[in-house]
């Protein structure tokens, strides 16, 4: 979180900070999204869908998350199926930034107190640079998911009308880039029917995990031949997530290669892709190409914790992010080494930066622990079913083992509250609703306790 906000920095005609204002900003989004899907033209039977409903699907596709109570490929007509792809677009890239564009197209000054709501959205340390950043974020959005769209398109022409087809590409492409997870082949199946397709598998991995690198890493990539070195930031997250992918890839095809259910009767080559593509999927992106519920417990234990662990900072993924992950271990192996410092690729990281990732893992556990433990006194439905969809929706990937078009009213409200803590941030909602003090002028005497 950066330094700089308090209620005199700028915001004296809203009398809002930066947190605050995109708290707002989300929130009306997603009221205008609900508004929308409500009316009786968003359906296809012409029908018009409940408030808390509409309410669900339009949190769900502002904060990029997936889950969905009603089937998005059969219900919705295509102005309800438009409605949604554009909040994801929205969502994901953020409404300050699609604010941005609209600014540079009519060539408007960005002002000040623009910049530092950017800054707050991008979760940058700092202004310089971050009109830049985002000129480079609307761009490279724009280039993957357009290759992304055709590549898609081109397949499934083969499969469909071409229209059909370009529109299925068009919206996929958007929908897995930004790591929200919807589909529109509509009976919940996401895409279960092509577990196999070389194709679709590489298209959709890459753009999942391209969209949760986080826009600041894709810079350092595109720029890589030119200046021919990574910052910290991206070694952590290149790192992290190769492993994370490799690891989780390893534990799916291990539990579940004779699970009848999953990979069990599928070919070698199937399995591989199955299991690779379960690995890549809980990093906030929500697709799927087996059955989820059908999963071992062991495998679907090990998914919310990849889950809880999210993608990169500064993308359209959800979770604590890899970086705070990787603070933790670090934190953990230099406690076991006896070393007071954490040391990444022979950089010392500062004490604010581990104190920050312990608050944001902690705050985590508990919003899902609280969730969790709501939702078992309102659903009757096994632990592990409503901690996996709470984690789903607080690390906004929208995976289900089934549970959320059969939650009651109050538990999709419930869903709908984690999807949106999930999306801003637990520390952007903390700074919201009470900005932080400045530094005291004085220290305590320092005392001593025995942990452990």
């Amino acid at each position: 979180m950066p330094k700089a906000f308090s209620n005199k920095a700028g915001f004296k005609g809203f009398g809002l900070t930066p947190p605050q204002i995109l708290v707002l900003g989300f929130a009306v989004l997603i009221l205008a999204g609900t508004l929308l899907l409500m009316l009786p033209v968003a359906s296809a039977a012409g029908q018009s869908l409940g408030f808390v409903d509409a309410l669900f699907t339009a949190t769900s596709a502002t904060c990029v998350t997936g889950l969905v109570v009603v089937d998005t490929g059969t219900y919705f007509s295509l102005f309800g199926k438009t409605v949604i792809l554009v909040l994801i677009q929205i969502g994901g890239l953020g409404f300050m930034t699609m604010a941005t564009l609209f600014a540079l197209v009519f060539k408007k000054r960005i002002s000040l107190r623009d910049r530092l709501i950017l800054q707050e959205a991008m979760n940058q340390s700092t202004m310089e640079g971050i009109v830049r950043l985002i000129r480079r974020v609307l761009l490279y959005s724009l280039i993957i998911e357009g290759v992304g769209a055709i590549l898609l398109t081109a397949r499934w022409a083969a499969d469909m009308a071409l229209p059909k087809a370009l529109y299925f590409g068009i919206f996929h492409a958007v929908s897995m880039f930004n790591n929200a997870g919807f589909d529109i082949f509509g009976d919940f199946r996401s895409l279960t029917q092509y577990t196999g397709d070389p194709v679709v598998n590489i298209t959709v991995m890459l753009l999942i995990v391209t969209g949760g690198l986080g826009f600041l890493v894709l810079t350092e990539l595109a720029e890589y031949p030119r200046k021919r070195r990574f910052s910290l930031h991206s070694k952590v997250v290149l790192s992290m997530t190769s492993v994370l992918i490799v690891l989780g890839a390893a534990v799916f095809f291990i539990f579940e290669y004779t699970n009848k259910q999953t990979l069990g009767p599928l070919d070698l080559g199937d399995k591989l892709w199955a299991a690779l593509f379960q690995s890549v999927t809980p990093r906030t992106a929500g697709a799927n190409t087996v059955d989820i519920a059908g999963m071992r417990q062991a495998s679907q234990m090990f998914m919310i914790i990849l889950m809880f662990i999210g993608a990169s900072p500064g993308s359209t993924g959800g979770g604590i992010k890899t970086t705070t992950f990787t603070l933790m271990v670090g934190a953990v192996i230099a406690m076991l080494r006896g070393r007071e410092d954490i040391v990444l690729f022979r950089y010392r990281v500062a004490q604010e930066r581990i104190f920050k990732a312990l608050t944001i893992t902690l705050l985590a556990l508990l919003f899902i622990v609280s969730i969790t433990m709501v939702l078992s006194t309102l659903e009757d439905r096994s632990f592990l079913m409503i901690l996996f969809e709470t984690t789903s929706a607080f690390a906004t990937v929208g995976l289900s083992m089934g549970l959320t078009p059969e939650l009651s009213d109050l538990g999709k409200v419930l869903i709908c509250l984690a999807m949106f803590a999930g999306r801003l941030g637990l520390l952007t909602l903390a700074y919201a609703l009470g900005p932080k003090q400045g530094k005291p002028l004085y220290k305590y005497p320092e005392g001593k306790m025995i942990i452990g």
